[in-house]
């Protein structure tokens, strides 16, 4: 193939390492000059390629891309927007050919989940279905940890380690006021329709008594008296309670527990509130003292504790994208591969884009109690490996020194669609 300029573009919720994976991109990129010409990034995503809004990393300095493995949020911008089917919407993909075609990009890189990942897929057909030569390669990300076949999603580490921490620090707090203060502490974290995240916060308990005292996962329906005979037991035997919901916890008949009654660009029922309905059936059928935290953005921007594991796997699957590209490979996503727990090994892989598109990987019902309320030894192997090692930022003043991009735009050659 001669030489050509490839496209990268971040998409979906952000995390602490994606811009790990787009250092590992660009920077692999440069390395083959001779294959990869000027790598564009899309701003704000895919949008970017529909709005011929591109930034040129090649103006940036090579410290200002290294800077990228240790600054959180998305560098160039990222959007929640779902290509339709060439089918139903053709002018998209025309579009996109023709932004492709008047900046010579016969490379595409696509930093995302599941959602993402079936939007690479659709412009990997786009050669063969347009006629134009295009190779395009998903480069894994979500701090939900529910993508297929990957043995970890990198972003999934460093919310691990930061929702563990957290719970642990949260822990301490509470028990130290129980006596005449609070009795329940209830922690809302992130995760979907996967209860990964919630999961990480039981390693913040090695024996039993410790914190959390309940996680409430969306594998397991939840069940209102058998939650609150936990936490009174809890309450009685450990004068206090620390609790991790899911965002996604729900019925069994279903429904969330914080429907919020909208959808995202994506279609995925709006979800986060639910911190508020346990804490209410906490206060009106125990008459308990509560507070309660909702993670949030931070558990998934926290670089100050980002998991080195979590960073060197994001890194690695940038560098693998562009490797796998210049191989000649299509459609594909680079994976990681685990070859042991004790001591931790992983290494690269590959997958299909078709067996990862639009599939989601839920926590094994093995690696929950048979309760329904904590983790099992199993999850414990699983899991503990990814919170390994700190990767902390650089420090100035007191507070992380992260990086800032230049962000030169390139000149447009097409009018506005």
């Amino acid at each position: 193939m001669p030489k050509r300029n490839a496209f990268y573009a971040q998409s979906g919720g952000v995390t602490a390492v994606i811009n790990a994976s787009a250092c590992g991109v660009i920077e692999t990129a440069r390395r083959h000059r001779t294959r990869i010409g000027t790598v564009y990034a899309g701003r704000n995503g895919i949008l970017g390629a529909l709005d011929e809004d591109l930034v040129d990393t090649g103006r940036e300095s090579a410290a200002g891309i290294a800077a990228l493995r240790h600054t959180p949020g998305g560098a160039f911008g990222s959007a929640r927007y779902k290509l339709k089917g060439l089918d139903q919407n053709r002018a998209e993909y025309e579009r996109l050919i023709q932004v492709f075609r008047a900046h010579d990009i016969g490379y595409f890189f696509y930093n995302g989940g599941g959602d993402s990942a079936d939007t690479c897929l659709k412009v990997s057909q786009l050669g063969a279905s347009l006629g134009y030569p295009l190779v395009a390669i998903h480069v894994p990300k979500t701090v939900d940890n529910d993508l297929p076949i990957t043995d970890t999603c990198p972003g999934f580490g460093s919310v691990a380690k930061y929702v563990a921490v957290s719970t642990a620090e949260a822990a301490l707090d509470v028990r130290s006021m129980s006596r005449t203060s609070t009795k329940v502490f209830i922690l809302e974290v992130m995760g979907r329709h996967a209860g990964w995240i919630a999961a990480a916060a039981g390693l913040a308990g090695s024996k039993a008594g410790d914190a959390p005292h309940i996680i409430l996962f969306p594998e397991i329906p939840f069940e209102k008296a058998a939650f609150l005979s936990r936490v009174s037991e809890s309450v009685r035997r450990y004068d206090y309670c620390v609790i991790v919901v899911s965002e996604g916890a729900q019925y069994a008949d279903g429904r969330f527990l914080a429907d919020a009654g909208t959808v995202d660009a994506f279609g995925h029922k709006q979800l986060g509130g639910v911190a508020t309905v346990i804490a209410t059936m906490v206060r009106d059928e125990l008459k308990l003292k509560y507070h309660y935290a909702i993670a949030d953005y931070l558990q998934r921007s926290a670089r100050h504790i980002a998991s080195r594991v979590d960073v060197d796997q994001a890194y690695a699957v940038g560098k693998a994208a562009v490797e796998l590209a210049l191989k000649g490979e299509n459609s594909v996503m680079p994976t990681i591969v685990r070859r042991s727990d004790k001591p931790y090994r992983w290494s690269v892989g590959k997958a299909p884009l078709a067996a990862v598109a639009n599939r989601e990987k839920m926590m094994p019902r093995s690696y929950i109690t048979r309760d329904g309320f904590g983790i099992t030894a199993a999850a414990r192997r699983y899991l503990l490996p990814l919170i390994q090692g700190e990767a902390y930022p650089p420090y100035r003043g007191g507070l992380p020194a992260y990086g800032s991009l230049k962000l030169l735009p390139v000149k447009k050659k097409l009018a506005p669609r």
